[in-house]
């Protein structure tokens, strides 16, 4: 099965010069966690649920007022539509992250691959659990 089977194809971006409240009402609206960030129809990152409260809320910045790009995640990790999810599932177990961005033979960016989309539409339990189980391990140990 490849990537492009299971992926989430309808995304939605959103200018880094947005507000956290207006990231945050889109995700509401668009129940999701994610969303990618352009500038001048580049993708420069991504912001997430949880970037908007532990870069954000937590660190006392004005939703109103603070811009996507100032807690946006910049450090991008990509998969290909055609790769096999078993290789998309190493690469998030690689890198410890919950979601890829998906891109097309041309770099474009089509859609995004999270675990919620191998835990329901792999229909393999087994690997979606060791993925999770692989992205859930603390990079450091905690002391």
């Amino acid at each position: 099965m490849q990537v492009k089977d299971i992926m989430t194809q309808a995304l939605d971006k959103i200018e880094s010069t947005a507000s956290l409240t207006e990231a945050a009402k889109h995700m509401s609206y668009r129940d999701v966690g994610i969303l990618p960030v352009s500038k001048a129809d580049q993708i420069v990152g991504v912001i997430t649920d949880r970037d908007i409260v532990i870069r954000g809320l937590a660190q006392d910045k004005q939703p109103g007022q603070t811009t996507v790009s100032e807690v946006m995640t910049t450090n991008l990790i990509f998969c290909s539509e055609g790769d096999d999810i078993h290789e998309a599932g190493k690469l998030m177990e690689e890198k410890q992250v919950r979601r890829l961005l998906v891109s097309d033979q041309n770099d474009k960016l089509v859609g995004v691959l999270s675990l919620g989309d191998l835990a329901a539409k792999c229909g393999e339990d087994i690997f979606s659990g060791e993925v999770l189980e692989a992205i859930s391990e603390p990079a450091t140990p905690l002391r």
